[in-house]
């Protein structure tokens, strides 16, 4: 997520783009890839300020040597539902809401999106019992549920009911997502994260012998 200032992307499959504020990238590295996130030139010479929060999404097992793929969405490309007489904007980007679909739809069947609300506005956001949520106050003061909630603020959910009631005290942004667990488990190195110990040494020996890709000048 570019919350301020810009990410230029590059990477081994011949993924290249700018994404500036209020866009988004989406990369899945399944059978693995390497690639590169540095500002633009254009920020190197101008200056200004850089906020970007990067969100690590594991994989089922069945899903891990996908091949990778890189999805770079500037702000004007990411629908976006309003709600609460305009109080409140949505930019759905994986999974779908009020029946708005997100640009990307992720094999393990993540719904995310991020949450513009303004000062004194409120929303009714929904997700399975059975699913995980992901709720993130990045900047601003809400009311989730009752409990007052700050910046850079998680937070957390029993298995209760499918409703999550949120307002606005000042003008705020929230990322938001659920999916179902997959319960599987988890061993990771570095950037690598797979489902054994096992697993783990291949994929750095896949890196070392050049199969994640190289760089091409």
């Amino acid at each position: 997520f570019i919350i301020d200032g810009d990410v230029s992307h590059r990477d081994s499959t011949g993924g290249e783009s700018v994404i500036k504020t209020g866009g988004i990238q989406w990369m899945t590295a399944g059978s693995g890839l390497i690639h590169a996130e540095i500002s633009s030139e254009e920020f190197l010479k101008t200056g200004g300020k850089e906020e970007v929060l990067q969100l690590w999404v594991n994989l089922p097992a069945a899903n891990k040597m996908t091949p990778p793929a890189y999805y770079g969405f500037n702000k004007e490309q990411i629908p976006v539902k309003e709600f609460d007489e305009r109080k409140v904007k949505i930019q759905i980007i994986a999974g779908a809401i009020a029946g708005e679909q997100g640009p990307i739809q992720p094999p393990s069947g993540v719904n995310l999106s991020r949450v513009d609300i303004a000062a004194n506005g409120s929303i009714t956001l929904s997700a399975p019992e059975s699913d995980n949520i992901f709720c993130y106050c990045v900047s601003g003061s809400l009311n989730v549920n009752g409990s007052e909630i700050t910046t850079r603020h998680l937070v957390h959910f029993n298995f209760e009911g499918t409703d999550v009631e949120v307002s606005a005290k000042s003008d705020s942004i929230l990322l938001w997502g659920h999916a179902k667990p997959f319960n599987e488990p988890v061993a990771s190195y570095g950037p690598f994260v797979m489902n054994s110990e096992a697993e783990i040494h291949q994929a750095i020996k896949d890196y070392q012998e050049g199969k994640m890709g190289v760089w091409k000048e």
